[in-house]
């Protein structure tokens, strides 16, 4: 069978309903596979199964649909990230770099028979339902999902835009089934927030590796720091629940932060599997701290990000382990409209850790922690300026901008739900806090 080279990106990692299905590094193949022996007697029983379906299966099969199933089966069974794209799956993948696509927003992989929550992407259907990472799915409406390959569930949850489905959801730390109504949609990811969490320092969210994103990144640190008077002193970056995504993207955004050195390699058994990224010169926040967040939805490309930091001793990971996807899959066109994706490869570290299975360990374990505002006390502690004859302080009293409780009072219900940074999001209040700390103990010149 000849191949055809085709001009697509690279691609990392992870399975998004409407885009891909776990989607690893995409490598495409440039030239002819070496011919290995052929196992001729299983080939004649493969002939010989094929004739008798042929000839005596119920109803009358096409040749071309044997031989696809045919080979959906030989790359399904070699691993989970292995597949045969079909006219509807090639034309997903390529557009799937773009940012927009139709579907749930959720990467799903398949685990013990259902279909496992890898991770919902932000401001999408699955996210603002309250899909969680490591969600396994077992009813897709009233289908069991035991028994489905990935392509027959992924095919099923996607659908027209507006239309709904109903999510079974095994959840752990539940002691029954949840069930999830989610409304499909036209899922336009933006990959790249930020904003200043107090002065100095910045907050940088990834959501998914797509093709624009390394230059989203420098355009949103350059705004930090035009925010932070030309300088940050320190910056978290939020890979959490990031599935992956473009190889390239990844290498981009670990490249804004490094200033020399392998960010990553990939080794496989044929030489067009072997490829080396390095830094190039420059650090666009000139070595000042950084804390990396991950945590089990983190995967593929945001690993790759993640353990290149982490062996440049650049960042700080805090969170807890990440999910463990690096292998490398090449893309091998048949025709214009069909293609074989097929692990290749693994990816390994700057420092040769494969993460493929074992993941990325955080250098600070923050688990799942939930933090409630504790409830106001009608006591007051006793203060020195509540005892009477005390001392007056001597200097001038600083002004200050804290609302007085008239002030407070005349604050709308919604302005009033704003809770404590601990309160919403606890590691990234870690986070801020440890920047803070190392601040302190070295500060920047």
């Amino acid at each position: 069978m000849k191949f055809v080279k085709r001009d697509i990106s690279l691609l990392t990692s992870g399975a998004l309903l409407g885009m891909t299905l776990i989607f690893g590094q995409m490598v495409f193949a440039d030239r002819s596979p070496v011919q290995p022996d052929l196992p001729i007697d299983d080939l004649r029983a493969f002939s010989e199964i094929f004739g008798r379906i042929k000839s005596s299966y119920v109803e009358p099969v096409e040749d071309k649909e044997l031989i696809e199933n045919a080979i959906r089966g030989m790359l399904s069974g070699l691993d989970p990230h292995s597949s045969y794209l079909d006219l509807e799956g090639f034309k997903e993948l390529r557009e799937g770099t773009s940012g927009e696509f139709g579907g749930l927003g959720i990467e799903v992989s398949m685990e013990d028979g259902f279909v496992k929550v890898v991770a919902p992407i932000d401001d999408t259907p699955a996210a603002k339902a309250g899909v969680q990472a490591g969600d396994l799915i077992i009813r897709l409406d009233e289908k069991p999902v035991k028994g489905m390959s990935l392509n027959d569930a992924v095919d099923i949850m996607r659908g027209e835009p507006g239309s709904k489905i109903q999510l079974t959801i095994i959840r752990q730390g539940e002691d029954k089934p949840l069930s999830v109504e989610l409304t499909r949609a036209v899922i336009k990811v933006k990959s790249v927030k930020f904003e200043t969490l107090e002065p100095g320092y910045g907050y940088l969210r990834i959501s998914t590796f797509q093709s624009p994103t390394g230059q989203s990144v420098r355009d949103a640190l350059s705004e930090l720091k035009e925010q932070n008077d030309g300088k940050l002193k320190g910056l978290v970056l939020d890979l959490r629940n990031n599935p992956g995504g473009v190889l390239d993207a990844a290498v981009e955004v670990s490249d804004a932060f490094i200033n020399k050195g392998m960010i990553v390699y990939t080794e496989g058994r044929i030489a067009d599997a072997d490829q080396k990224f390095h830094a190039k010169p420059g650090d666009m926040l000139n070595g000042a701290p950084i804390i990396v967040l991950v945590n089990g939805g983190s995967a593929s490309a945001s690993e790759i990000v993640a353990g290149a930091l982490q062996d440049h001793h650049r960042a700080v990971i805090l969170g807890s382990k990440t999910f463990g996807k690096g292998s490398v899959q090449t893309v091998m066109p048949l025709t214009n409209d069909t293609a074989v994706k097929m692990t290749t490869a693994r990816y390994y570290t700057p420092s040769g850790r494969s993460i493929q299975a074992d993941g990325i360990e955080p250098d600070i374990k923050v688990e799942g922690v939930q933090v409630s505002a504790a409830e106001e006390s009608e006591f007051t502690p006793l203060r020195e300026a509540d005892l009477s004859h005390h001392l007056i302080n001597g200097q001038k009293p600083e002004e200050t901008e804290d609302a007085t409780d008239a002030e407070m009072d005349n604050l709308t219900a919604e302005e009033k739900k704003e809770l404590p940074l601990a309160v919403r999001d606890y590691p990234l209040s870690q986070a801020l806090n440890l920047l803070k700390g190392m601040m302190i103990l070295h500060p920047q010149r």
